[in-house]
């Protein structure tokens, strides 16, 4: 059988829900069937050695800045004519419309996009990210095939024109071999972090970003805090400086900055769920999938969500959901949550069995190789 190869194109390779999926996707499709390179715009990404120690091709196209347009085009263009590639898989909206407009050039290349949210609200976005979406919603009519990571960004692209009969939901895969309960690295973290033994922890994991919506977790912390001294909150994530700085001083506002660790980004994921007790995503919007909550329940961990995306169909009846921007639900929800986490019957393994039988990475991986291949006999 003679291979298929896939171009990915991505724009970066850094701490991403997305570009995390989009590697673990390539170390996982069938390298019998498919030749795999990944393309990405923006230099030093730091997931790029999980694809080179994988023996996965990458190429930085070395984009300066937003407005280096027409050599980065060139390079691209350049790559691509000596691959010939016979998938061109577009990864998020600049991905995506590149492929579509590379198209013509590539006639016999099937273009296929990659969906990754939903329920955006372009507040705290500029004008080209919303001129971006609307030819996004003007061109999908010309892809081969729309794969997106969830109901709720299916019916929120459906609902701006998308075409129903190209998109294909696929849910992330979690790599549960490499996310797994792991008492020892969790302790090590907590250490660390000067949290005892019996302190109650509890994380929100994700960028500094208004999407994620750490102003009603901090709140909700802040209510909490009025209630219990055995708890304490961590914010692990990256993000613009002024809006962390917006952050820092409304903790300081509330009165719970020795309560709350701000731990940046780091790169020893399974540890940091591993340390926590609890697991928040308080998002206000836009999330997909979110892999944040299948890596903590992969691990174990019980999560808080909001009733955003399709966070509350991943934990189903392993955790609590609440309504977003509730700093007093939220709350009231973790409360619960540390309740149920005290009683007799309650189970770790349960958490993670969700995940293993539901959003497995084979899963993703063979529902993603039937809807290539299948573009190929049609």
């Amino acid at each position: 059988m003679t291979k298929q190869k896939i171009v990915f194109i991505i724009r970066d390779l850094g701490y991403g829900g997305a570009q995390r999926q989009l590697i673990t996707l390539a170390k996982n499709l069938d390298k019998e069937k498919f030749d795999i390179i990944v393309i990405f715009f923006y230099p030093d990404g730091f997931l790029q050695k999980d694809l080179e120690d994988a023996g996965i091709q990458s190429i930085c196209l070395e984009k300066r800045e937003r407005w280096d347009i027409f050599k980065f085009l060139w390079r691209l263009f350049g790559y691509l004519q000596r691959i010939q590639p016979d998938f061109l898989h577009g990864y998020l909206s600049e991905s995506n419309l590149l492929t579509i407009l590379l198209k013509p050039f590539f006639p016999s290349t099937f273009i296929f996009w990659g969906i990754r949210d939903s329920n955006i609200s372009f507040d705290s976005y500029d004008w080209l990210d919303r001129l971006i979406f609307e030819l996004e919603c003007l061109l999908s009519h010309f892809v081969d095939q729309i794969i997106v990571n969830s109901h709720a960004g299916q019916t929120y692209h459906l609902s701006h024109g998308f075409p129903a009969n190209k998109m294909l939901v696929i849910p992330n895969g979690i790599d549960t071999e490499r996310f797994q309960p792991d008492l020892e690295a969790g302790l090590v973290v907590r250490t660390e972090w000067g949290i005892l033994k019996d302190t109650i922890l509890i994380g929100l994991i994700g960028r500094l970003d208004p999407m994620k919506d750490h102003p009603t977790f901090l709140k909700a912390a802040a209510l909490l805090c009025k209630e219990r001294e055995d708890v304490h909150f961590v914010c692990v994530g990256t993000g613009s400086q002024n809006y962390g700085q917006e952050l820092y001083q409304l903790v300081k506002e509330l009165g719970i900055a020795e309560k709350v660790i701000w731990a940046g980004g780091r790169a020893d994921m399974p540890a940091i769920y591993n340390a926590l007790d609890i697991t928040c995503s308080s998002s206000s919007y836009g999330e997909g999938f979110s892999n944040v909550i299948g890596e903590a329940m992969a691990c174990g961990v019980p999560c808080i969500v909001t009733d955003v995306g399709d966070s509350a169909w991943i934990i189903g009846d392993t955790g609590v959901v609440v309504p977003p921007s509730n700093p007093e639900a939220l709350k009231t929800g973790i409360t619960s949550l540390i309740n149920i986490m005290s009683s007799e019957n309650y189970s770790h393994c349960r958490i993670r069995e969700r995940i293993i039988s539901h959003f497995s990475v084979l899963n993703l991986s063979l529902k993603t190789e039937n809807a290539l291949l299948s573009q190929t006999l049609s």
